[in-house]
């Protein structure tokens, strides 16, 4: 009765504003960190980024991977403080496996995503690789493999360090679902004023973001017996410093990286 009650209180607006800070900060150390910080510190000289796609004359196969190799340690350095703030509070936990969840997703995803389209990072990264269908099968299984995987340890963490038991569907839905679409949301809400065109927000930003975090929608079927938290570890309450933070970095996020940043070496 008491998690029924509180799936109830569970504040949707600092969900969705956590959920959100916690997205533009996965998809920042992707494109900004793994791309752009890469390219420009091995030779490129200047280049485009905006919160889509890193933009320049030349890349290479390791600017290529950075975003993913960048989202997969950022994801596992996430995990870890969630595992070691033992006091945070509910808002700060959230925030923590959050992260933890959209860098895991996105650097797991990409390797599915670019195997069964050949399209995206590391369709560049296996160009020209032989015997190409043979590196786009190890992406498919890979991406398969160590989605799966990721999707665990964000479940385990959900029980174990946000105290939400399998058995309130409720809350689980509701601590899954409002940050996956407010992910798709934000993503969207930027994607539309990426300097390259409207079409990339069509074939790589929302697939990507949506198809990505899509574990988020169904993750809850998939995880078994998990040690439940050892505390009542109560709600999560409104917080208007979350709020504000989420608002000043999500109009950045729209109107001056998705807009794009030239950037030079």
């Amino acid at each position: 009765m008491m998690n029924s009650l509180n799936s109830t209180k569970d504040d949707v607006v600092s969900i969705c504003a956590i959920s959100m800070l916690a997205f533009m900060i996965s998809d920042f150390l992707h494109e900004g960190v793994g791309h752009a910080l890469t390219a420009l510190l091995t030779g490129t000289q200047t280049g485009v980024l905006s919160s889509v796609a890193w933009s320049s004359a030349v890349d290479s196969r390791l600017v290529a991977a950075g975003g993913t190799v960048v989202n997969l340690l950022a994801g596992c350095l996430f995990w870890v403080a969630l595992g070691s703030r033992k006091h945070a509070t509910m808002q700060t936990r959230l925030f923590l496996l959050l992260s933890c969840a959209f860098n895991l997703f996105t650097g797991t995803g990409y390797f599915f995503f670019s195997g069964v389209t050949n399209f995206g990072d590391w369709a560049a990264v296996i160009a020209d690789v032989q015997p190409h269908w043979l590196w786009q099968t190890l992406l498919v299984v890979g991406g398969i493999v160590t989605y799966y995987g990721a999707i665990l340890i964000v479940g385990n963490g959900m029980v174990r360090y946000l105290g939400v038991p399998l058995t309130d569907h409720q809350r689980f839905r509701r601590l899954t679902l409002v940050p996956y679409f407010s992910a798709v949301a934000i993503s969207a809400a930027a994607g539309l004023l990426n300097p390259i065109g409207i079409q990339l927000l069509w074939q790589s930003a929302l697939p990507a973001t949506a198809g990505a975090n899509s574990g988020l929608l169904w993750m809850r079927y998939y995880i078994r017996a998990v040690p439940p938290a050892q505390q009542d570890l109560g709600i999560i309450k409104r917080s208007y410093g979350w709020i504000g933070t989420a608002v000043a970095c999500g109009l950045l996020f729209i109107f001056v990286l998705g807009r794009g940043i030239t950037l030079h070496r």
